[in-house]
């Protein structure tokens, strides 16, 4: 049994990087950090009309989540695929493998343009309203200890001198100051309103980053990437809340909104593969990349997951919820059955518990079984059209108790379904996972190489649509630490 499991997770960890859909490539990415405001703080906020401009007109993602609270693991899991640490006070040196040294092993250039850096190469502490924890790249050894690589630490005034003599490097991690990203109050206010804070930062945005659009060589084959590094402090979906990310350029879906369900890594891995570097660090190498948001090469519709036999059936537009019954008394792990209509086709469906998403499929129905605790609940179950149409269906539940799986050990539990046995599909997967420092974030599910379920949650319980003959399963699970938690499982779908 152990040979299996280890050589079923070589299998995964060794599978080519060409599995996953390719992004156009692009000779300049730029990526922009703002700070600290949820999806519903920033878009459609009168406050900033210029970011609202840039994600009406472009390519927006309305269904991110950063990866947890506070800044400093979402800035290393966008650059190092993993948290790392969750103490903004960190000051040690990061050896883990990172987009640096992917970025030098393909050949590809880049620099950290940091606001109010105290001067070149500088790896040292805050010097208000500098952050340290706001630039993961002064951590890292390769840049540490390379008196080469330091030199790529800059002040963000030479981001212009860059940019006007066409010596932007490949790949540019652009930093404003905490006056500027929307953290802080703007220079010279002791106190302010949060719409002082955007208006700044929008503000920022416009004198800095409209040059760029209007550059010739961005406009050939440019990717900007505008981001929050996380939510508000009580938005914990997902870990970190939900964030809005807006991308830019000539290769880009022009007005289009992206309901896919996506964190941190997946940046990661796709300005790794837009700049054809097609190797990554931590969990990027498990991601798949946000190709929906591209005109090139776009995400085929997906296959909509088959209605079981006695499933649920759509009744009218909107959304229709079969199972289990509103104001019901139920037991733990919950059996959810719902279906989506609309006159545009449906292109996902979320699980909402309690205002905390829970779980995500791109079709027009679901059937799933979610773990709850005891209590009263409401879960709204909540889909999207094409178009952009939201249709949503309330559900109160009160859960009585709970059966399910225990974890046996630290680590992922699977009581279901037992590694080398044969199934039907749907593919019932039960497990739960334990940490022995730590509070267990979230739970994922990959089926050959491919994420397919995430839950904020310990436990999962949940079916899914796979197709007949062999499959490479992986239960995988995070703690508030960053550890990261796997057992991988070889079925067989009949």
């Amino acid at each position: 049994m152990k040979k299996s499991i280890l050589s079923a997770l070589s299998l995964l960890l060794c599978l080519p990087a060409v599995l996953s859909a390719q992004v156009p490539q692009s000779n300049h990415v730029v990526v922009v950090l703002e700070e600290n405001h949820s999806y519903s703080g920033v878009i459609g906020n009168p406050a900033m009309p210029y970011l609202n401009s840039l994600a009406t007109q472009n390519a927006l993602g309305t269904q991110y989540f950063a990866n947890t609270h506070p800044s400093i693991g979402n800035y290393f899991m966008m650059t190092a695929g993993q948290i790392i640490t969750n103490d903004d006070a960190f000051s040690g040196t990061v050896t883990a493998d990172n987009m640096v040294r992917h970025l030098l092993s393909a050949g590809k250039t880049w620099k950290s343009y940091a606001e109010s850096l105290p001067s070149v190469g500088y790896t040292g502490g805050d010097v208000y309203p500098y952050s340290r924890h706001h630039n993961p790249f002064s951590y890292f050894s390769d840049v540490v200890n390379s008196s080469t690589q330091a030199l790529n630490l800059v002040p963000f005034s030479q981001f212009s001198a860059d940019l006007n003599n066409n010596q932007l490097p490949n790949f540019s991690f652009v930093v404003p100051n905490k006056q500027n990203d929307a953290h802080d109050c703007p220079a010279g206010m002791s106190s302010c309103s949060d719409g002082q804070k955007l208006a700044a930062a929008d503000a920022w945005l416009k004198n800095n980053i409209a040059p760029l659009l209007n550059d010739a060589s961005f406009q050939q084959d440019g990717l900007l990437i505008i981001v929050f590094d996380e939510g508000f402090d009580t938005d914990t979906g997902f870990g970190g809340g939900q964030v809005p990310v807006v991308i830019v350029g000539p290769h880009v879906k022009k007005g289009f909104q992206s309901s896919g369900l996506y964190q941190h890594e997946n940046l990661l891995r796709t300005i790794l593969d837009s700049l054809g570097v097609n190797s990554y660090p931590g969990q990027a190498v498990f991601a798949v990349d946000m190709t929906d948001m591209f005109s090139a090469n776009p995400t085929p519709t997906p296959t909509p997951t088959p209605t079981p036999p006695g499933g649920c059936n759509a009744r009218g537009v909107g959304v229709t919820i079969c199972s289990p019954s509103p104001g019901s008394s139920q037991s733990s792990p919950v059996h959810f059955t719902a279906a989506a209509s609309s006159s545009h086709p449906i292109t996902a469906m979320r699980i909402y518990v309690d205002d905390s998403s829970a779980y995500t499929i791109h079709a027009a129905s679901l059937d799933t079984s979610l773990t709850l605790s005891p209590g009263t609940h409401n879960v709204v179950i909540q889909a999207w059209d094409a178009t952009g149409a939201v249709f949503k269906s309330s559900l109160p539940l009160t859960i009585t108790g709970s059966t399910g799986c225990s974890p046996v050990n630290v680590g992922v539990t699977v009581c279901s379904p037992a590694s080398g046995s044969t199934s039907t599909s749907p593919l019932h997967v039960v497990a739960s996972a334990k940490s022995a420092s730590a509070p267990i974030t979230a739970m994922r599910i990959y089926v050959d190489n491919i994420s397919q379920f995430l839950t904020s949650s310990n436990s999962l319980d949940t079916s899914l649509a796979l197709s007949p003959g062999p499959h490479l399963l992986v239960v995988q699970a995070w703690d508030a630490t960053g550890a990261v938690f796997k057992n991988p499982q070889q079925i067989n779908v009949q």
